[in-house]
Order: C-alpha cells, then sequence, then structure tokens
C-alpha cells in the first residue's frame, strides 16, 4: 500500500515532462490573411502541428537538430509579407515565436529569432528554407494561396493624403481663376 502513493507521485511528475518532451501543444498564425489559424496537439483532428513544425524548421532552429547551424543571413529575393507563429508550450513554458514568408520565392522561408529561451537553454535561430509543402500545409488550414498585404507594410497607395492634396490643389486654382475674373473686366 505505500508504494501506491509513490507511483502515484511519480507519474503525475513524469507526466509534465513527458508532454513537454513532445514539443508544443499548440501554435498560432497571425499576420495578413491568417485570422484565426491555429495548429493543436499532434494527434487531434485538424491541421497537424508535428507537420507544421517539422516544414518550419522548427526543431533545427530552437534544438540544433541539422547538422550545421542555420545561416543568420536573409535569403535574397521577394520573401513576400511576414507571418509569425507563435508555438506553445504549456503553462510555465515560455513561447517560442517564428517568422514565416509563406509566399517567397523560389519556396517558402521561416526566421526564428536567437535569444529565446526552451528547456533551460537559448536558441540558436537562424533562417530555414522551407519545402512548397510548407505553404500548401497552411493554405489547406485556411491561408489564402496568394498574398494578401496589410496596408501597414507601406505598399499600399496612400489615397486619403494624395485625395486631400489633389483637393486642396482645385481649390487653389479655382480661387486663382476666380481672382483673376476679378482683376482683368471682360471687354466690351
Amino acid at each position: 500500500m505505500s508504494r501506491i502513493p509513490f507511483v502515484l507521485v511519480a507519474a503525475a511528475l513524469l507526466l509534465p515532462a513527458t508532454a513537454l518532451a513532445k514539443g508544443p501543444t499548440s501554435a498560432t498564425l497571425e499576420g495578413p490573411g491568417a485570422d484565426g489559424i491555429s495548429f493543436s496537439g499532434y494527434e487531434t483532428p485538424g491541421p497537424d502541428l508535428g507537420e507544421l513544425a517539422q516544414q518550419t524548421g522548427f526543431w533545427a532552429a530552437t534544438l540544433g537538430d541539422s547538422l550545421e547551424p542555420l545561416p543568420a543571413t536573409r535569403p535574397a529575393g521577394d520573401l513576400g509579407p511576414k507571418l509569425t507563429i507563435t508555438y506553445v508550450f504549456g503553462p510555465g513554458v515560455p513561447e517560442i515565436r517564428q517568422d514565416v514568408y509563406p509566399y517567397a520565392t523560389p519556396a517558402p522561408v521561416t526566421y526564428t529569432p536567437s535569444g529565446q529561451e526552451i528547456f533551460d537553454r537559448e536558441v540558436d535561430g537562424g533562417w530555414y528554407r522551407a519545402s512548397p509543402d510548407l505553404k500548401a500545409t497552411l493554405v489547406a488550414a485556411g491561408l489564402p494561396a496568394t498574398a494578401q498585404r496589410d496596408s501597414s507594410d507601406g505598399s499600399s497607395f496612400p489615397t486619403a493624403p494624395v485625395g486631400f492634396l489633389a483637393f486642396a490643389l482645385l481649390v487653389v486654382c479655382a480661387t486663382a481663376l476666380l481672382l483673376r475674373r476679378r482683376t482683368h473686366p471682360a471687354a466690351a
């Protein structure tokens, strides 16, 4: 009988460690076109969190799960809009943030900033060139197939200021024309 409490305490202590060893419990995607996209559990219905972590190079960036370190230099070319994946592990464990560029050409890329902490160690971080499967996974989860740029990324046309300037120019020209007609009477 004295072994039962010991076994229960040991099991209670091991279960959280086992859950953390499996990886993140959920992830959310934020950015243009990504509202409401989330990934949960490795064995739950819906978008597969394990597949997402593998395709984004999450393990290579956080635990050095590759033969060589990830490059710290941004890849050349147009990356398209930046989205952010936030990986959640559970209570008391810091979240890990990873930037993802699913519309980059020729293939999606991700960037994991160094300095974040996971399992009492600092994340190595770096750039990871993903396969086209990453974009397909994100599109299947609800991301639009083509990039949607938000108005805060500097790529949209500033219609309000240009419209105001055009209106002000029109008022100045009309005023000048009226003043000119008043100072020069019509010939009879």
